[in-house]
């Protein structure tokens, strides 16, 4: 079996043209904010509404998608009450693994990671990100090793900002 390579900048391109309600939150987010870290998929907190879940199904269908974490790789095919029941989306794709996630351990839901997270421009467009401290809080949360080696890495961070002279903003 082929190996995917992970491509995010494809996946969140998709994504932010089919105007998916969504924040970057895991590793790529971590990494966003710093981190030396690989990551080897996309982790989004989404709005789970039957629009937002058909806007991201319209984002990754022809991507040759399936549920990875199901043992028989069943295809996305979403129904009225299919999305109804929906907590999490563990996708398979061409361009990698996106996880689209309605809660986030330690932060809430889609609403709370929304109004804990800031604008972060990068080449290829301007996205809604976890802010330093909700990250620390989820990863702690979740509390795996990785994640834990992350939030060394972001209060490191953090802590070099705060004695820094103020920086421009990332969105300018």
């Amino acid at each position: 079996m082929m190996k995917t390579v992970q491509d995010d900048q494809a996946l969140l391109s998709r994504l932010q043209a089919q105007q998916v309600e969504f924040v970057i939150i895991g590793g790529f987010c971590a990494i966003m904010h710093g981190v030396s870290l690989v990551t080897r998929d996309l982790e989004v907190c989404c709005r789970f509404t039957p629009a937002n879940l058909r806007r991201i199904e319209a984002a990754v269908k022809e991507l040759h998608l399936f549920h990875r974490l199901a043992a028989n790789k069943l295809p996305l095919e979403l129904t009225d009450e299919l999305c109804g029941r929906l907590k999490n989306l563990y996708l398979q794709t061409d361009l990698g693994k996106l996880d689209c996630l309605g809660e986030i351990k330690g932060v809430g839901g889609y609403e709370d990671a929304l109004g804990r997270s800031v604008f972060f421009k990068l080449s290829y467009g301007k996205f809604r990100i976890l802010n330093v401290d909700t990250l620390i809080a989820a990863k702690e949360a979740v509390g795996r090793e990785h994640d834990l080696a992350a939030v060394k890495q972001l209060r490191a961070i953090k802590e070099k900002l705060t004695h820094e002279a103020p920086r421009p903003n990332p969105t300018d």
